[in-house]
């Protein structure tokens, strides 16, 4: 205000700079909200050049304040490209050829006025230059969210697929497999039978596989239409285990045990008392059909507590073990896919469902005969962060991620 007169020039300086200094205050602080009105309003941008305007013929080219004339040509190509940035770089070269005519007396005018005037054509092209930039940042931006986004979509249908298959495949492809063998069992009977009363047990028996395979359905189907995992209310892990043994002794014959050793309120991750009753299920099941001479199965689940390795935390171990007498296997976990390929996805699925809770699983010929299969899940204490499950899959890695 130093060049300015007394009286209005001076008020009208000071009114200038204290608009402009506010405006541009308050459209940093809500850029969201003045951006879209600045690019539907170009003429607005002439409001900033006549603040400029004014401050440039008051303080002189030669004062800093004539620095600040570089931002409307700036501004101007950020917002508006090419186009603005001409039209409001050659104005504000207008703006600073009038200053320089009003203050011409006074030494140093015309090298300011060129070193100012060189500052906005550069401005003006840095600011354009930004803008193809940022365009060409959002667009790539765009179209690597886009393929991530259909490569989450594909991985999580992959994982979808996944799940179901080990659902069906524990579940309604073994009742369909007793079904058939049953059918064929009372079509046999059929030709040569002379007993009526064994063809009706047969037939009752088809009938109670065909009503089995039924209600797995609808189960299954249930759990589709309603997978609520998370608001679920616990499950009783010995109940449940008590309930699977009592329904394989009915169905097989071969007599079960069960050893508890945790608490009976053990709270386990959501998800997880599911996925070890199923892979307990499996095992059973593979007892049933492939354990050659077994007439015991003994099923143990404890808890180990390692508070003396890990006192911090409080981390312990469960371990679920599935023990049968027959002659024992030599079949191990590295001959999954190979398992896989020939269209029996039992092991598969214990495998990845062990994965899918962060479990290790291990099979294994008994020290005394027979075979056992062995889950060890690791435990932590409420409110210790669970340890993140590790992939088995690629796809299941980018499911989860």
């Amino acid at each position: 205000m130093a060049n300015a007169t007394q009286g209005p020039p001076r008020y009208g300086v000071l009114a200038a700079a204290v608009l402009g200094v506010m405006g541009s205050y308050a459209m940093l602080r809500d850029w969201d909200r003045f951006a879209p009105r600045l690019l539907a309003h170009p003429t607005l941008m002439a409001v900033d050049l006549i603040f400029g305007a004014i401050l440039l013929l008051t303080a002189s080219p030669a004062s800093p304040l004539a620095y600040a004339a570089v931002c409307t040509p700036l501004l101007s190509g950020l917002l508006y490209g090419w186009r603005g940035s001409g039209i409001f770089t050659g104005l504000q070269l207008i703006v600073l050829l009038t200053v320089f005519r009003a203050w011409e007396h006074r030494p140093g005018t015309g090298a300011s006025t060129l070193l100012i005037a060189g500052f906005c054509i550069a401005a003006g092209i840095i600011g354009v230059t930004l803008r193809n930039l940022m365009f060409h940042f959002g667009t790539a931006s765009q179209a690597l969210a886009e393929a991530n986004s259909r490569l989450a979509v594909a991985e999580a249908v992959e994982s979808e697929r996944a799940r179901l298959a080990r659902e069906m495949h524990d579940s309604v492809a073994k009742t369909l497999h007793g079904l058939a063998l049953a059918a064929e069992a009372l079509a046999v009977s059929a030709d040569h039978a002379t007993d009526p009363r064994a063809l009706k047990d047969q037939a009752t028996a088809v009938a109670g596989a065909a009503r089995r395979a039924a209600a797995e359905s609808r189960d299954l189907l249930t759990d589709l239409r309603h997978h609520t995992a998370l608001s679920t209310p616990p499950t009783d892990l010995r109940t449940e285990l008590t309930a699977r043994l009592d329904d394989f002794e009915s169905r097989t014959g071969i007599r079960p045990t069960l050893a508890y050793r945790a608490a009976p309120t053990l709270v386990l991750p959501p998800g997880t008392p599911h996925q070890l009753l199923a892979i307990l299920s499996e095992a059973l099941e593979n007892t049933h059909r492939h354990a050659t001479d077994a007439t015991e199965v003994e099923v143990t689940l404890d808890v180990e507590a390692e508070a003396e390795v890990d006192a911090e935390t409080d981390a312990s171990t469960l371990h679920l073990t599935v023990r049968d007498d027959g002659t024992g296997t030599s079949v191990s976990l590295d001959d999954v896919q190979h398992l896989a390929k020939s269209g029996h996805f039992g092991l598969l699925g214990m495998l990845e469902r062990a994965t899918s809770i962060g479990a290790g699983i291990e099979l294994r010929r008994g020290e005394h005969g027979g075979t056992e299969v062995k889950v060890d899940l690791p435990l932590t204490k409420p409110g210790t962060p669970l340890p993140v499950p590790p992939s088995h899959t690629p796809q299941e890695e980018a499911a989860h991620a």
